[in-house]
């Protein structure tokens, strides 16, 4: 019974449509330093020398344009402050990887993952009335990025992956009266990724060779089945031994000849998708949104003040493209006629996907003293909305890919304080912990977060009544990052943990006119 490619349309479809599928999702999907998951803080000095305790009721930062415009009346003047952090992050994976058949997949630890980058920031404000305070500020309050080696064993996951997003905000506060202010922002954001990763096509080809394989078995049991029923005729009388004789030779001649024909083609997709020969998939895409900021700002006494911020969540429809690399051997049955009708190419495509940044809630508290300050702040991040994101293809005969992620809502505290050793110098210091939104069973190498603590120091100098600079560093310690079975598109199966750990530099220079 002689087999061909012909019969196997729908045999390596699905999965190497899975792999399309998921690179270009991949790129739609966001992947920070000292914030959970992929969300920064990093937008003042002075905030990190006291991890981000009385974040915007602490005073003199400008930064409170982009954290709580209510905080902006407390700024007497025209302010203009420039802020830079260094962003050291390190990720370093440990573990084993596996093929859908079981296989060891070769490959090494994919090095260290992190990097380090600059993320800057800038912020004016200024008092047009007794009671109104306008300001713009531009940062980044979400970026991430990792890149591995590219033979590592988990390839098939991640090898690069690049997310930002960049902030414009315009904010305004209102003076009530002495006691309570409040403030409003529109924001407009552009959102870009970058992602890479290899293509598996040992996986398809293996799972070709497993529908060749099922398709042999179920000719060699039509064929048993024909030569029973013919060999019950004989007995029968119903057909002379003669012709039965025939016959069943005939079924065996094409079943051995149907058993060749597979074997061999067996071996030339072995041939041509052999272990460890890789494409690779590289895909981008970006967008613009907008979203917007509410607070509150309450001083209850003369030396307290309390801060209540809430910013919206920003919805962004990611247009992203996709651009494949194949191997010789993969065109090689790409070009067969009857098989490359059932298998995709890997070329060019496009995908939209609807991406949300979270919102976020914080509430901070200030205590001031002649000689000292102390604060403490809670934040909340609505990770939740990551539950999932559905990719719709512009290509028509893909279906639409739908991806879980299942993260969740996460807690962010912080104590802090500062020290006035002089009129010009000041001493911080300040300890935080941070949840992270996924747990072992959903963290994959492209956002290889655990929870954190971080440990905070800064100083602070004035040069002149209108002048100040102000420098921090942090460490921050993340816990046992684990993977229990992260899986790509094609079937390839991460398991291990990460150690990661984090160092911040952070450095600002504030003029006020």
């Amino acid at each position: 019974m002689s087999k061909s490619f012909r019969s196997l349309p729908n045999v390596a479809r699905p999965l190497a449509l899975a792999a399309l599928s998921l690179a270009i999702a991949g790129a739609l999907v966001p992947n920070a330093a000292n914030a959970s998951a992929f969300q920064l803080k990093e937008n003042s000095a002075q905030g990190l020398g006291r991890a981000y305790a009385g974040s915007v009721t602490a005073g003199n930062d400008v930064s409170v344009v982009a954290n709580n415009p209510a905080a902006m009346s407390e700024l007497d003047g025209t302010y203009f402050q420039a802020d830079v952090t260094a962003i050291n992050f390190s990720a370093k994976f440990k573990g084993t990887s596996r093929d859908a058949f079981g296989h060891p997949i070769g490959g090494g630890n994919g090095g260290d993952a992190g990097t380090t980058l600059p993320v800057p920031a800038f912020a004016f404000a200024t008092k047009v009335s007794d009671r109104v305070n306008l300001g713009v500020a531009f940062d980044a309050p979400f970026g991430f990025q990792t890149e591995y080696d590219s033979n590592w064993m988990g390839r098939y996951d991640a090898i690069k992956t690049k997310l930002q997003s960049l902030d414009a905000t315009l904010s305004a506060s209102f003076k009530i009266n002495d006691q309570w202010s409040v403030g409003a922002s529109a924001i407009a954001e552009r959102t870009s990724a970058e992602l890479t990763n290899a293509i598996n096509f040992n996986a398809i080809g293996g799972k070709i060779i497993g529908g060749i394989n099922d398709q042999l078995a179920a000719g060699t049991a039509q064929a048993t089945a024909a030569v029973t029923q013919i060999e019950a005729g004989m007995a029968a009388g119903q057909i002379s031994v003669a012709q039965g004789t025939a016959m069943i030779q005939s079924i065996v001649a094409q079943a051995q000849a149907g058993a060749a024909a597979a074997e061999a083609a067996k071996a030339g997709v072995a041939a041509a998708t052999p272990p460890g020969v890789d494409g690779m998939a590289r895909v981008k895409g970006d967008n613009w949104a907008w979203g917007w900021q509410i607070g509150t700002l309450w001083k209850p006494t003369a030396n307290d003040r309390v801060a209540l911020d809430y910013r919206s969540r920003i919805s962004h429809d990611i247009d992203g493209t996709a651009n494949f690399t194949t191997t010789p051997g993969y065109d090689l049955l790409l070009a067969n006629p009857q098989l490359g009708g059932s298998i995709p190419a890997f070329q060019h495509t496009t995908g939209t996907a609807r991406l949300t940044n979270p919102a976020t809630a914080t509430l901070s508290y200030w205590h001031q003293e002649d000689k000292f300050g102390i604060g403490a702040d809670l934040a909340w991040t609505q990770w939740s909305v990551m539950r999932e994101l559905t990719v719709n293809y512009a290509n028509p005969s893909q279906p639409d890919t739908t991806l879980p992620f299942g993260w969740r809502d996460t807690w962010y505290a912080s104590v802090g304080g500062e020290y006035y050793a002089t009129n010009q110098l000041t001493l911080r210091a300040g300890f935080a912990l941070d949840q992270a939104p996924m747990k072992n069973t959903n963290r994959d190498p492209r956002v290889p977060d655990a929870a954190r603590r971080m440990v905070t120091f800064g100083v602070g100098y004035k040069v002149t009544d209108h002048f100040n600079l102000n420098a921090s560093y942090a460490h921050i310690f993340v816990s046992h990052a684990g993977v229990a079975g992260a899986t790509s598109a094609t079937g390839d199966v991460l398991t291990g943990r990460f150690s990661d750990y984090g160092n911040l530099l952070s450095f600002s220079a504030q003029y006020k006119l």
